[in-house]
């Protein structure tokens, strides 16, 4: 009785063994790559999703995973074009579209990705000038997508979207950066300026001829401005008086005289 029960305790370990090793469950999102004898076929070497059977100690199978994978990118020392040092770090979405190939052709692509996007973002940012790579940040996207995405396409991975996220200045270059932006303040302030004053030179002129055609209309404009005086309720009231009046007023001093 001991040796019934000892057998049935061993082959139920043989069968539990060789459902472990024959049935496989594959996810929506992945997919399998069958090895036979360390070898992958050409056709039907990837399986999967649903419930897959390996042949033990035949076949194994490597497991993939084909949904977006969000990778940071460390921070990286640029020297750009104009010889400004920062630091720089990024984002990459890639997605494995050939299980086969990604397995195959690269040892580790999840790093090898890694690596190539971190030596790519160190060669085109170095290419930029710190103006270009502030405010030219779309078309540096897309270069860095690129040529990432033709470097990993062998190996089957995608790159989709490459994102530089922060880019960090030495407190110096912030402080110059300060001082350009206002000076540029200061001077789009003088240009406006300098416009309304031209502006409101060409209206006076444009009043003067009208006024030089019709010279009463310089009267009203005295009659108007008392008008807007008075309903301030000031006590000094300035009357401005026509230099013509003056000047006669000043000949017949020198007649008397």
């Amino acid at each position: 009785m001991q040796a019934l029960g000892l057998g049935f305790m061993v082959a139920v370990i043989i069968i539990v063994w060789f459902l472990f090793n024959t049935v496989k469950i594959l996810k929506q999102y992945e997919r399998g790559v069958i090895f036979t004898l360390g070898k992958v076929a050409l056709e039907g070497g990837v399986k999967g999703p649903g419930m897959i059977l390996l042949i033990p100690g035949i076949q194994k199978m490597v497991r993939v995973s084909l949904r977006t994978v969000t990778m940071d990118v460390p921070s990286q020392d640029v020297i750009t074009k104009d010889n400004v040092t920062v630091k720089v770090n990024a984002v990459v979405y890639f997605r494995v579209i050939d299980p086969q190939r990604a397995i195959i052709e690269v040892e580790d692509f999840y790093y090898a990705t890694s690596l190539i996007a971190q030596t790519t973002l160190r060669s085109i940012l170095g290419q930029n000038s710190l103006d270009d790579l502030l405010s030219n940040r779309e078309a540096i996207n897309a270069e860095l997508q690129k040529v990432i995405d033709l470097q990993t396409e062998p190996w089957g991975v995608k790159v989709t979207t490459v994102e530089v996220k922060n880019v960090d200045l030495p407190a110096e270059m912030q402080r110059a950066i300060a001082i350009q932006a206002q000076a540029e303040r200061e001077r789009r302030a003088k240009i406006i300026h300098a416009e309304g004053e031209l502006q409101a030179s060409a209206k006076l002129g444009e009043a003067a001829a009208v006024i030089s055609r019709n010279p009463i209309a310089l009267q009203l404009r005295y009659l108007q401005t008392l008008t807007e005086i008075g309903t301030e309720k000031n006590t000094t009231i300035v009357f401005p008086l026509p230099i013509e009046f003056i000047s006669a007023f000043q000949k017949l001093v020198e007649k008397k005289d």
